[in-house]
């Protein structure tokens, strides 16, 4: 995909198994056109942000972050915080998928405004569900501003 074209979810994970079985429950589901997929925290405040590799990107925002939790470079509850700091982003739906249960992590994520917290399933076909639904619920059924 062309990273300068419309994104409908921006998904924010660096597991490459992880994000591959995501887009396909997510494609396979049609519940986005348009993905992109980036591998760190870094590189998602680049992109939400439009600095960086991604300054040149049109002035339109993802309808839905898909944000992982533990990613190396800037991790995601620090992502989170700069996104739902900023005015114009934190309209943002943004969902948490990660494999971490802990409490401190799901209470952090709410204190900072996150919109969701899914756990990652580890099996294989929950996780295309998960995600599946989760797609299905924020693209769909939610309304947004």
């Amino acid at each position: 995909m062309d990273t300068f074209e419309k994104v409908d979810i921006l998904l924010v994970e660096d597991d490459s198994a992880d994000a591959e079985l995501a887009m396909r429950a997510l494609r396979m589901g049609k519940l986005a056109n348009h993905i992109t997929w980036v591998k760190d925290g870094a590189e998602a405040l680049e992109f939400i942000f439009r600095t960086g590799a991604y300054a040149g990107r049109p002035d339109q925002d993802p309808k839905l972050i898909l944000l992982d939790l533990k990613l190396p470079k800037v991790d995601g509850i620090e992502v989170l915080k700069r996104i739902k700091a900023d005015e114009r982003m934190r309209v943002i739906p943004v969902v948490m998928m990660t494999s971490s249960a802990e409490s401190r992590d799901v209470n952090e994520s709410y204190k900072l405004g996150v919109n969701s917290y899914v756990v990652k399933p580890v099996e294989f076909d929950q996780f295309s569900e998960t995600v599946a639904k989760a797609g299905f619920y924020w693209m769909l059924m939610n309304k947004t501003p």
